[in-house]
């Protein structure tokens, strides 16, 4: 199998790189540059026709392309350890927080991403304004994950899951692109430096 994706610091490559190292599974990235518009080339649009990355595509042809889809995949085929959850209750909650933490955080990071920062007013058409008032919805975002992660260790509950591995690798790109975790968000700030500290977090 191959599985295609790009470097730090783009989100999503990260995801299966995270999930992955937390397996012990070792699957080498094949790059595909996304300076040089290779995710939008035919041949990469044959794999996925979006023009995105990370895809994997199986042994016998079968491409699967979204960053959950992925990890999931990998988590039927090497159970050990669960980072979808074990119990019924727990694949709900860990899906559920995968859901709020891409609809509720990562959604305003994408649109200050795309419509306000400067490494993409060329690939599109920005409303500044609206990019720019992200800023106000990402800070609401983590206020809100803050007063969830009160008394919790993880997103999810007591144990590490992908809801951690989604949240991380936002809030570090946030970071990247100009959108800080504020100093008084403890709960947020404590969460981020116990995953950071994990070796995964270093995929």
């Amino acid at each position: 199998m191959i599985l295609y994706g790009a470097p730090n610091p783009a989100p999503n490559p990260r995801r299966v790189r995270i999930f992955l190292a937390e397996k012990g599974i070792d699957l080498p990235e094949t790059p595909v540059s996304l300076m040089k518009g290779e995710h939008k080339s035919p041949e990469h649009r044959a794999r996925n026709s979006l023009g995105q990355v990370p895809t994997l595509v199986l042994d016998d042809g079968t491409a699967i392309s979204e960053t959950v889809a992925i990890c999931r995949y990998f988590d039927e085929t090497q159970p050990e350890p669960p980072l979808f959850g074990r119990t019924p209750v727990e694949k709900a909650l860990v899906d559920m927080w995968i859901r709020r933490v891409e609809f509720t955080v990562m959604q305003p990071v994408g649109n200050f991403w795309r419509h306000a920062h400067p490494r993409t007013a060329a690939l599109l058409t920005q409303y500044k304004d609206f990019g720019e008032s992200n800023r106000e919805a990402y800070g609401k975002a983590l206020s809100w994950l803050d007063r969830e992660l009160a008394g919790r260790a993880f997103i999810a509950g007591e144990a590490y899951s992908m809801a951690d591995i989604c949240a991380l690798t936002t809030v570090d790109f946030a970071d990247w692109i100009g959108l800080p975790v504020p100093d008084d968000l403890s709960n947020v700030r404590a969460w981020r430096e116990r995953v950071s500290a994990r070796p995964s977090a270093q995929a």
